[in-house]
């Protein structure tokens, strides 16, 4: 018990953080959105998937390597430190030559400075990255808690005050800048750990033996996820892009809370248990349960609320992104169960099978693309519910064997919460017909959904919400009687 509580504890500040960044970053998106036009945030989204997908360069694998060596010591970690220094200028300085050319193909000369002064974050993430997997490998999540938020506030102060005085799409790029030099700040002052003047180029070889397979993994997964994007900001234009990435966002928002913290928690806590395979399969199990447990009422609430939602926070210019709200709430609401069962292969050494899953995953996700792009962005979004459904099976197969806990046994682990929530979205729906004042409205289906679902978790005596209950007041409890 003592080991699940200390992973439950985690969790909670990890989600915590998450919760409050994000809740501070809602907030602002809102505000700015109703500031900024649309085609603002198609030129940011552009932008953005350039540096993202050299960020996956930065950190190479060698965050989660540190996190799953078993005796990584101070050589380990400096040794690191220096080797993504030198990683991130090289990858600052690649963008920064290539944004000419990159603004050519979009035909938009502004994107030059805005993709160099973007890119500075790239440089950034150098000294941030090893801090962030030393608090992940000792559990020490309170670290960032204090570190986010604080970075998150900050901008969210200049990004509003820049938007006010007409600075157009570099509110959001100096927003985003601040956050991460704020963040950064903070996390090195609240973390003991500091990088020592040593460096063992054998000791980075042994970790990027198995990062490596990881950063492929990595980029292929965040090159694929950011295609779609490319593809509508160059096929369509920057309105399309606007509307399809604020479609994402929102849904984005509630799984990134819930499943980085799962992520975030979860892959340590494995690691460290990797040789009991039973303790795996019970956490991986529970993650999977008390994940969908909290997030599918969540996606399906604002799946049913979207509508009247945007037209109260947004105003009527956002209204083409509420079918993309819809649609992308059902495809996140499969991602808790990708995260477990990667986490769960990753934590056992696997890292080759992770490999492998991505290339299998990516290949039918590539042609799901090629097929829909010629049919619209509607289309693109539909086909990513489809490969997600196959995804989850693709992802679940290795651990029937390593941790013997199957497809159809996760599937029947998530159903009643699936359920529960779907029926209680349908009602939520229907209450949205009512002719009411937006906000009452939206206050009254939001108040109808909690109730439902919380009637529905007591009446059917959920698994999830019982063993909530139980670390929420602390009453003892075996594992595994729990999962039963």
């Amino acid at each position: 018990m003592e080991k699940s509580t200390k992973l439950i504890s985690n969790f909670i500040w990890k989600f915590a953080e998450r919760c409050g960044a994000q809740g501070v970053t809602f907030v602002v998106s809102i505000v700015l959105a109703r500031l900024l036009d649309t085609a603002v945030y198609g030129t940011v989204a552009i932008v953005m998937v350039f540096i993202t997908i050299l960020q996956v360069f930065v950190d190479s694998g060698m965050g989660n390597a540190l996190i799953q060596k078993k005796d990584a010591d101070d050589l380990d970690f400096s040794s690191v430190f220096f080797f993504n220094i030198f990683m991130c200028t090289v990858m600052y300085l690649i963008i920064f030559l290539c944004a000419p050319f990159i603004a050519d193909i979009y035909s938009d000369p502004q994107l030059i400075l805005i993709i160099r002064v973007a890119g500075i974050t790239i440089l950034i993430s150098g000294v941030k990255n090893i801090q962030q997997a030393y608090v992940s490998r000792n559990m020490l999540f309170k670290k960032f808690f204090f570190s986010t938020l604080g970075g998150t506030i900050g901008a969210a102060v200049v990004g509003i005050i820049m938007a006010l005085y007409g600075f157009g799409v570099w509110a959001i790029v100096v927003q985003y800048l601040f956050n991460q030099i704020v963040d950064t700040l903070i996390l090195w002052l609240v973390v003991d750990w500091k990088p020592k003047m040593m460096f063992s180029l054998e000791r980075v070889k042994t970790l990027f033996s198995y990062g490596w397979k990881l950063l492929v993994s990595a980029l292929l997964d965040t090159g694929y996820n950011n295609l779609y994007q490319l593809i509508i900001g160059f096929k369509y234009s920057k309105n399309d892009l606007a509307f399809y990435n604020q479609g994402d966002k929102w849904p984005k928002l509630v799984i990134t809370n819930i499943n980085s913290s799962i992520s975030s928690v979860l892959f340590p806590a494995l690691s460290k248990s990797q040789d009991d395979i039973e303790h795996l399969k019970n956490m991986t199990r529970r993650a999977i349960q008390v994940s969908s447990f909290l997030l599918w009422p969540v996606l399906f609430g604002i799946a049913a609320i979207a509508d009247n939602l945007v037209v109260l926070l947004l105003t009527e210019k956002w209204l083409p992104c509420v079918p993309f709200i819809r649609i992308f709430c059902f495809t996140y609401g499969l991602w808790p169960i990708h995260t477990a069962n990667l986490q769960a292969i990753n934590a056992t050494g696997h890292s080759d099978i992770f490999l492998k899953l991505e290339l299998v995953k990516k290949f039918i996700g590539i042609l799901a693309l090629l097929v829909s792009m010629r049919y619209g962005t509607m289309a693109m979004a539909y086909s990513l519910i489809v490969v997600g459904i196959i995804a989850t099976f693709v992802n679940a197969l290795p651990n029937k064997k390593y941790i013997q806990y199957g497809y159809f046994e996760q599937i029947r682990d998530i159903l009643p919460s699936l359920i529960m929530a779907l029926i209680m979205g349908s009602i939520v729906y229907l209450v949205g017909l009512c002719n009411l004042p937006i906000s009452l409205l939206l206050a009254v289906q939001i108040i109808v959904g909690v109730v439902i679902y919380l009637i529905e978790s007591i009446v059917t005596k959920n698994i999830a919400f019982n063993y909530m209950l139980r670390v929420i007041f602390k009453k003892k409890t075996n594992d595994n009687c729990v999962l039963k």
